[in-house]
């Protein structure tokens, strides 16, 4: 892949993270990057890694060998619109829009575009990123082997049916914010409790890492390790009794629920 020309279609965080990821597993030297966005700072940030940036679309397209759709699904239409009569057949395509299928990229064009259609999260920024996969109509194993691989640079990655990209989408892709709250209360907690908020920060982060990578290493399930926690009439025996009593459970899952429902609606767009 080193010779490979990688192209971007939005520079924005998620770009970023994917590009760092590259660059930092040696896929491909800085220079083989070109990216385009219309914020300046972005096209900056880009510059600063050694790729090349520009607010040119066509340019990326025609340039890259791998193109990575990287722009908001709101604007996806109209770039498809700007783009779809240079988009190549040779060309490999991975799109990033959440909520939209594969076959509206394919759509864009009446050549048989190769589209890799993928979900990742911004933890990829410090290359603990969790990745979904599926294929286009028209992808090769060796497309998924080599998104695969852009994205395993950047944390994990794996194959699942478009059907279930917006369950995706739903957990992981917005599932960081899911924990950042649930550390943001933890800190409002131990503060209302009298913590210093410095103090508090600290605990609640170091609990939360310590915790995930428990689970990652654990061969027992989160209800496992949970139950493990929870003594007889202890603390955290209290504390789940008021989280089943206010429907915490229900509210998470109705939560990620609508989330979902939110992606197939950017799909129908």
């Amino acid at each position: 892949m080193a010779k490979e020309r990688i192209g971007f279609l939005g520079a924005g965080q998620m770009a970023e993270a994917i590009a760092r990821g590259i660059v930092s597993a040696k896929m491909a030297e800085p220079s083989m990057l070109i990216a385009s966005d219309p914020d300046a700072a972005r096209r900056d940030l880009f510059r600063e890694m050694g790729a090349r940036a520009g607010e040119d679309n066509l340019a990326v397209v025609k340039e890259a060998d791998t193109l990575i759709i990287a722009v908001k699904p709101q604007t996806l239409a109209e770039l498809l619109t700007q783009i779809g009569s240079v988009l190549r057949e040779k060309q490999r395509i991975i799109s990033i829009c959440a909520g939209v299928p594969t076959t509206v990229i394919e759509a864009a064009s009446k050549r048989k575009l190769r589209v890799v259609r993928a979900m990742p999260n911004l933890p990829m920024r410090v290359r603990m990123g969790a990745t979904a996969l599926c294929p286009g109509k028209h992808a090769t194993a060796q497309d998924m082997a080599l998104a695969g691989k852009i994205f395993s640079a950047g944390g994990r990655a794996v194959e699942v049916k478009e059907e279930l990209m917006d369950a995706v989408t739903a957990l992981s892709g917005s599932g960081p914010a899911y924990f950042y709250f649930l550390v943001e209360v933890m800190i409002e907690a131990g503060v209302q409790e009298g913590l210093n908020p410095t103090v508090a920060r600290t605990l609640a982060i170091q609990t939360a890492r310590g915790a995930a990578e428990m689970m990652a290493a654990a061969d027992a399930s989160p209800e496992e390790l949970r139950r493990r926690v929870t003594s007889k009439a202890g603390t955290t025996e209290a504390a789940f009794k008021k989280i089943e009593e206010l429907k915490v459970r229900e509210g998470l899952k109705a939560a990620i629920a609508a989330a979902a429902a939110r992606a197939r609606e950017l799909g129908k767009r």
